[in-house]
């Protein structure tokens, strides 16, 4: 299982809304906090470019740069208010007991990741793949394959669970199992349409419904 980490493990997805409005911002670039959620889930160069094409404000390349690094500044500021998902360490933990492999992949930066794994405890043989590991983030499923290859299994033999859409469409694109999760904000829908093969509310709702996707549930 390859999991996102935004919106899937961590409750992160509105503090990366906030971040991205103040950079916008900063750069004289007013827009509502729901567009800007629209688009969460993608590498912030493709949310950048999306966002100012779908809005028509033109603005120079080293500019993107710049509120690229002013979202992780702002964003930094604010993981230590952030809470693991209901159900996420539950989860993997019964991964790991059960001897179902898994895997973090994120197009977050690795510093920024650091931060957000720490409560969920991770074990140190899993392996943690992030956008600055691959040359294309999320659209692409480059962060979803290089996980797959780190534990050693083809991505069609993979379930990749995340939030977006964009999780969704890289599963898609790799001939993985799609399972999408309502806790980013995105509607059961647009997770549907983006070809999900089930959805769940949270962590804790997937770990219920386990043997949906042929996997173990946990013993009572």
């Amino acid at each position: 299982m390859l999991f996102d980490l935004d919106g899937t493990l961590v409750d992160s997805v509105y503090e990366h809304v906030t971040a991205w409005a103040r950079a916008l911002k900063d750069e004289g670039i007013l827009l509502p906090k729901w567009k800007i959620h629209r688009h969460v889930g993608m590498s912030g160069e493709s949310f950048v470019k999306e966002v100012l094409r779908e809005e028509r404000i033109a603005i120079r390349e080293n500019a993107i740069a710049r509120m690229e690094k002013k979202h992780a500044r702002y964003f930094a500021r604010s993981t230590q208010r952030i809470q693991i998902l209901p159900g996420a360490r539950s989860l993997l933990k019964h991964l790991s007991k059960t001897g179902i492999r898994w895997a973090i992949a994120t197009s977050g930066e690795r510093k920024q990741v650091k931060g957000l794994l720490q409560p969920l405890h991770i074990p140190k043989n899993v392996p943690i793949i992030t956008g600055d590991d691959v040359d294309r983030a999320k659209p692409s499923p480059d962060v979803f394959l290089l996980a797959a290859k780190s534990l050693g299994v083809s991505p069609g033999e993979s379930i990749i669970v995340g939030d977006s859409p964009w999780d969704v469409l890289a599963a898609v694109r790799t001939k993985a199992l799609g399972v999408g999760l309502l806790c980013g904000g995105y509607s059961k829908e647009e997770l549907w349409q983006a070809g999900a093969f089930r959805v769940y509310e949270d962590p804790a709702d997937l770990f219920l419904h386990m043997e949906d996707l042929g996997i173990p549930g946990e013993q009572h």
